[in-house]
């Protein structure tokens, strides 16, 4: 069955095809519904169901509540529709700008700057034109058709020729790809992925004051926009926190104080949860740092990407104790395996 979307306040329509999920038909379509995980975990698609009705497929309870399904909500990455609807979304400008492809990449190089952490370089195919905004993620396709997602940590400007693209890889013991790619994994390999992927990107028609929020590899597409930032020349005033437990983990804490001397509107502040012996800088939880130098952010964008549990936590807090406007919350949580079960 085909079912007909229509997008409000936009205007935007596009249609359903078989057994697709809301979101699954908008990215092909190139509609630009705002979405993270695609998994039902982490809860940026929430949306308001205006007309029509939908079931859902798995998804975690605590990204909708019993309450906001019986109030219309929905998660239009896992909420398949029963008839013609109309949904309320903010619409993402440029989320659905560039086309999703299929791509080949070949393992340049793998560092390891921290025990836990690998920078992945990949070599895509030149007459792929692989294009994406900084910030945006890819799927990498296991040989079992699993999945796993890695925003890109650098800008679109800087793929370089041949365009490779890097991105930052958390060993999690047990898991089926960071095993692999801490193990086995070496140059000259062949991977395959899918991108590019999320609506967690540099909003550049804004002028706003900016907090860049990121917690472990949630480093990766915080380092790209920086890199996007700078590229454009922007002015905009912004603050970098980087919250991780030990100073080793501060992976690439060289690349974001040269960042900051390099341009003089960024400000890099690191927050060590478990700070080691001789550390002077900021400890405790990343958020309440921002909340201790910004009580009032009502004027402020925040971009925040990394662990579930920092990005849940900062999103409720900013909003509810430093009057940050709920629409400026832009934010892309990593949902591991474990997050999504």
């Amino acid at each position: 069955m085909n079912f007909k979307i229509q997008v409000q306040p936009a205007g935007r329509e596009y249609t359903t095809e078989g057994d697709e999920t809301l979101l699954q038909a908008a990215i092909r379509q190139g509609i630009g519904l705002p979405y993270g995980c695609k998994d039902g975990a982490c809860g940026s698609c929430k949306s308001k169901l205006l007309e029509g009705k939908v079931v859902h497929g798995t998804h975690q309870p605590k990204t909708l509540t019993p309450d906001e399904e019986a109030n219309g909500f929905v998660l239009t990455c896992c909420a398949r529709p029963q008839t013609d609807c109309t949904l309320e979304a903010r619409t993402v400008p440029g989320a659905g700008e560039f086309p999703v492809l299929k791509l080949p990449c070949r393992v340049i190089s793998i560092e390891k700057p921290a025990s836990d952490v690998a920078v992945l370089r990949l070599q895509l195919a030149a007459q792929q034109n692989f294009q994406f905004h900084a910030g945006q993620y890819v799927e990498f396709i296991l040989r079992d058709g699993a999945r796993r997602s890695y925003s890109m940590a650098n800008a679109p400007h800087l793929l370089g020729t041949p365009p490779a693209v890097e991105l930052h890889i958390r060993h999690m013991p047990g898991g089926k790809f960071t095993d692999h790619v801490f193990g086995a994994l070496k140059e000259k390999d062949i991977l395959r992925m899918e991108g590019p992927f999320g609506s967690f990107f540099l909003r550049e028609d804004s002028d706003k004051p900016m907090v860049l929020l990121a917690s472990g590899t949630g480093f990766a597409p915080i380092k790209a926009i920086i890199e996007r930032m700078q590229h454009l020349g922007l002015t905009r005033p912004a603050v970098l926190y980087w919250g991780v437990r030990k100073e080793a983990d501060l992976y690439l804490k060289s690349w974001a104080e040269e960042a900051a001397a390099a341009m003089p509107n960024l400000t890099f502040i690191p927050v060590l949860s478990e700070p080691d012996a001789g550390w002077t800088g900021r400890t405790g939880f990343v958020h309440q740092a921002v909340m201790a130098d910004l009580p009032d952010m009502s004027g402020h964008q925040v971009y925040a990407c990394g662990a579930p549990v920092v990005v849940e936590s900062a999103h409720r807090d900013f909003v509810a104790q430093c009057k940050l406007p709920d629409e400026e919350f832009y934010a892309d949580a990593f949902t591991s395996e474990q997050d999504k079960h």
